[in-house]
């Protein structure tokens, strides 16, 4: 078995450096006893005690009082940095123990997982002491997880929250439509209603029913004609089925973005309301510190949103809103 090294056993203690240093500062008992707030007998012990414990003289006595040998110099100028050392060493002990938050995080929306991982890395590198697990198998219910003790914390674009939860608005992102360049509206300025309940509306067959009730709502309002829909699982397979002229593609902005760099697609807004998907970070209420800096994070480095998009992206993406 490897034998453990035993730790360094100095000869001096604290007690013996204070009378040392004090003996160095004023160069006498007496004064050093007052600096000490302890008796001239008990510093001549100490110094006594010292040089036994060394085997060396440390100090001589000189016209002007106790002089240190070379060898209690070179105790007297080590001696501070031990001591600092020492303070620092106590205050790190005493010091409350900033342990980080560990925290399960789901997002109801999986275009989320697009962007939050690589948030999440710059999260790690921050000062905010936050672990983060994602909980992706809670994706399609959040909030009966979050009710459930499941998870701490859920990025919400739909669900309703009621208490005990508590939630707080972290930003937007908007609806675009994607289709073919050779598409028969894709001249157009923007689109209508009317327009996509002409053609098949290809989604994400993971989108959560709340969320395909709410765009429902914003596009057609009380109005809610027959629709046909095309459902891949994959983004790639939603983009792949527009430019191939399948239908009209619903993507987020900050995710078609990638996909509209050459000539084959192009994106649309909704004539006069552009749709805004609310994002909001849903939390139980033990969690609330954690969900305050998880939070505080998002804001900052939201996905990529319209308001913000290159004058380039914006003119590829062709949105106008009248």
């Amino acid at each position: 078995m490897k034998r453990i090294a035993e730790p360094a056993r100095p000869r001096l203690d604290i007690r013996d450096l204070e009378v040392v240093l004090a003996l160095a500062a004023v160069g006498s008992t007496v004064r050093a006893a007052a600096v000490l707030h302890i008796t001239q007998s008990a510093v001549s012990r100490g110094l006594a005690l010292a040089e036994e414990k060394l085997g060396l003289a440390l100090f001589e006595r000189g016209a002007r009082g106790l002089v240190p040998t070379p060898a209690g110099k070179r105790l007297v100028s080590g001696a501070p940095d031990v001591l600092a050392h020492w303070a620092e060493l106590e205050a790190r002990v005493r010091a409350p123990v900033d342990e980080p938050l560990h925290v399960r995080l789901t997002c109801e929306c999986y275009t989320a997982y697009r962007w939050l991982p690589s948030t999440l890395a710059t999260l790690q590198q921050s000062s905010q002491k936050l672990n983060v697990t994602l909980a992706v198998e809670h994706s399609h219910g959040p909030v009966a997880a979050l009710m459930a003790g499941k998870l701490d914390v859920a990025l919400l674009t739909t669900s309703i929250v009621r208490g005990p939860l508590q939630e707080r608005a972290l930003f937007a992102d908007e609806i675009v439509f994607v289709l073919a360049a050779s598409h028969p509206l894709a001249s157009r300025p923007h689109l209508t209603p009317a327009h996509l309940a002409q053609y098949p509306l290809i989604v994400s067959s993971q989108t959560p029913k709340p969320e395909a009730r709410w765009f429902s709502q914003a596009v057609f309002g009380r109005a809610r004609p027959s629709l046909e829909f095309l459902r891949f699982p994959l983004t790639e397979a939603i983009i792949d089925a527009a430019r191939a002229g399948m239908g009209i593609a619903v993507l987020s902005e900050w995710i078609a973005g990638p996909y509209l760099e050459g000539t084959e697609l192009v994106a649309k807004r909704l004539l006069g309301r552009p749709i805004q998907r609310p994002w909001r970070i849903a939390y139980r209420r033990e969690a609330t510190e954690a969900a305050l800096r998880l939070a505080s994070v998002l804001e900052r480095a939201p996905p990529r949103v319209y308001p913000s998009a290159p004058r380039a992206e914006a003119r590829r993406l062709r949105a106008t809103s009248s």
